[in-house]
């Protein structure tokens, strides 16, 4: 009997992916699939090669790389990291690979983390490049050693498909054994293959076309696709990915007789829908997000001239918004199908519940810095943002815009070129300006933009759990290598006013900042200081701070900075410093009266 472990799902795949013996895997962080190389990284004992790259598209290319030189490679990132590797996507159907490669990418229904909650499957569709969308972290776990394989037979990169539930639901996993290595690694030299000039890329893309039957064929018959027909039934379900978990349940909890096809694979079986569709009148399509194997469906029903009726968003039954549940999924089999079906409603609870936003740490120092931000350029001053635990500045008035990795500077650039007056300041993180940042930069520099830019050096990438960066001088294997300087960096790119100020040192980041506000042209500011949590963790401790309440005037202006550790006392009309407090002592600067104070033994 094979051994089975409580696993997350992003440690399930990155059981699979060991399995399945790769040889480099790269990635960029971004939840829901930051933990996959996390877990790779982290293993003591292992013969491949990990790293986390500056970015998707970098990251993308690399594993293609190993691809070529006939490695198996993995990629990993998040549904818009996607975005970022289209480019190399897209080229990468035509060219193909030699080695095993997969794409994992983790999209995040219901924006939990996230700026939009697209769906990844419409790039498998429009790349042509076949995508594995798994049901439960088992079958994520169990599909990777199958990706490897598919490619490798079809000479073409698979999509593979997680989402929030899967990557981050937990269950029993069954281990499998452990592929043994016993391919050469060796790049062939073949520019007919290898370099996509137009002549070439005109022969591989009708190579692209003539495989698309063979894969199509390849995924029905794998064990990813399951058909259950119920005898007599008139009625069918079909249902992909995670939602082929919960359609199944709530087929059982209305106690329907109907045919189930649940579908794991793109190209979608195609013989398999023609099945239930042929033997049923009506079938409900339940999907998260994009109506894909809906509209596919209905293509193969007017194409096989199958009268069925096939009901899903299309009609409203099913949302094409967020996450769906076993509850969701039995009020649309129930409207489809005309079912009188008395639903239990989870019951709304009586206990008030405080408000709870994402909050910035008890000590981060982007929240002194937003402080002097506010203070400096005023309120009335334009700050384009970006993406990282600074985008939570938004709760603090230094956040008007937030688009997309690296946009803060490009955004600020367009604001000043279409004549806006008002001072411009725009915050970028470390691991972001690493990842986009850097063109934004240098575009502002050559086109003379007037901005400031703040790049926000906490030492880590730590929104989506505290990877490493080329600014920290360590690999993802903890591994010492070069520590990349922002400021010869930017100097590299044209920027003549750098500077680099401790963030906790307030007002040395105002005094910068007024400088830098006047100064014309780009001025970049590099506020540091290690993220609190980080250097918690490597054993750093400042004393805690506490009010002195005979000297509190209870002013609230400790209150308006905004960190967990301050409260105030309604009674006593007094503010409180509560044991969350990290010592960073910001909260001193801005008392007016000196309340505030380091604890003493």
């Amino acid at each position: 009997m094979n051994k089975r472990e409580y696993m997350l799902g992003n440690v399930a795949i990155a059981r699979g992916i060991v399995e399945g013996a790769v040889d480099v895997v790269s990635g960029y962080p971004g939840t829901p699939s930051s933990e996959i190389i996390g877990t790779l990284s982290s293993m003591k004992e292992r013969d491949f090669y990990v790293e986390w790259s500056v970015n998707e598209k970098v990251a993308l290319e690399v594993a293609a790389g190993a691809s070529m030189a006939g490695a198996r490679s993995v990629v990993t990132m998040k549904h818009v990291g996607l975005n970022v590797a289209a480019d190399p996507l897209m080229t990468l159907a035509y060219m193909g690979v030699k080695g095993g490669m997969i794409i994992i990418v983790a999209d995040d229904p219901a924006c939990h983390s996230s700026q939009n909650e697209q769906d990844s499957r419409r790039y498998s569709v429009f790349s042509m490049i076949p995508c594995l969308d798994p049901a439960t972290p088992q079958q994520a776990k169990d599909m990777i050693p199958y990706a490897f394989e598919l490619s490798e037979k079809f000479e073409i990169p698979v999509i593979f498909r997680s989402t929030t539930r899967v990557s981050h639901g937990k269950s029993d996993i069954e281990l499998g054994e452990i592929q043994e290595k016993n391919r050469e690694i060796h790049f062939e030299k073949n520019p007919d293959r290898w370099v996509m000039v137009p002549k070439n890329a005109r022969v591989r893309h009708p190579h692209l076309l003539a495989i698309q039957p063979e894969i199509q064929k390849e995924l029905e018959s794998s064990p990813w696709n399951e058909l259950c027909l119920k005898e007599g039934a008139k009625i069918g379900v079909i249902a992909s990915g995670v939602a082929s978990i919960y359609a199944e349940e709530a087929l059982e909890k209305l106690g329907v007789e109907a045919s189930l096809l649940k579908i794991g694979t793109y190209p979608i079986p195609e013989t398999m829908v023609k099945e239930i569709l042929s033997s049923t009148e009506k079938v409900l399509v339940i999907e998260e997000l994009e109506p894909i194997v809906e509209d596919m469906c209905k293509v193969i029903a007017y194409d096989a001239d199958i009268p069925a009726k096939i009901l899903g968003k299309a009609d409203g039954l099913v949302t094409r918004l967020g996450e769906l549940n076993v509850h969701l999924c039995e009020k649309a089999i129930a409207d489809a199908f005309g079912i009188d079906a008395d639903l239990e409603c989870p019951e709304p609870t009586s206990l008030e519940l405080p408000i709870r936003p994402p909050a910035m740490c008890p000590g981060c120092s982007h929240r002194g810095v937003f402080h002097a931000m506010k203070k400096v350029f005023g309120k009335d001053a334009i700050f384009p943002s970006d993406i990282g635990c600074y985008t939570l500045g938004i709760q603090h008035g230094t956040v008007d815009t937030t688009l997309c990795m690296g946009a803060s500077i490009t955004v600020a650039s367009g604001i000043y070129n279409a004549g806006e007056k008002r001072p411009i300041c725009c915050t970028i993180g470390d691991s972001t300006f690493f990842h986009t940042g850097i063109n934004g930069l240098l575009n502002a520099v050559y086109n003379k933009s007037n901005i400031t830019v703040l790049i926000l050096d906490n030492r880590i990438t730590a929104m989506t759990g505290h990877q490493e960066n080329p600014g920290m001088g360590k690999t993802a294997t903890g591994d010492p290598t070069v520590e990349i300087d922002f400021e010869l960096l930017c100097r590299g790119l044209g920027a003549e006013f750098v500077e680099t100020v401790d963030a906790y040192d307030m007002r040395a980041v105002e005094d910068v900042l007024q400088r830098a506000k006047d100064y014309e042209g780009v001025s970049v500011v590099i506020p540091k200081r290690e993220c609190v949590i980080s250097a918690r963790r490597a054993g750093t401790r400042f004393k805690p701070y506490t009010v002195v309440e005979e000297n509190c005037i209870g002013c609230r202006k400790c209150l308006s900075f905004g960190c967990p550790a301050i409260e105030f006392d309604l009674e006593s009309g007094k503010a409180k410093i509560n044991a969350t407090c990290s010592g960073c002592g910001l909260c001193v600067e801005i008392c007016p009266v000196g309340a505030i104070v380091e604890v003493q033994k």
